[in-house]
């Protein structure tokens, strides 16, 4: 069996100390998920949205960052927020 680590060629020093943030997350967004059919309460639906948005937030900040790496080359870079 292949691991999800395996599969993933595309790693970079910005990107990979989110990717198990990420997959928990994506994690618990399915969880939420499951528990609404399970007991229609829409809490449930309302927390895998925020967990959504706040995962495509990530995302977007992740390939920022790495742009900015490219362009910029290795050095410290804002770690969060506006710059």
């Amino acid at each position: 069996m292949t691991t999800n680590e395996e599969r993933r060629t595309w790693t970079t020093s910005v990107r990979t100390p989110w990717n198990p943030i990420i997959h928990h997350l994506l994690k618990a967004i399915d969880h939420h998920n499951v528990l609404y059919f399970q007991t229609a309460n829409a809490w449930h639906l309302e927390k895998a949205a925020m967990l959504r948005a706040y995962v495509d937030e990530l995302k977007s900040w992740i390939h920022k960052e790495e742009t900015n790496v490219a362009t910029m080359g290795p050095k410290p870079w804002n770690q969060g927020g506006e710059e």
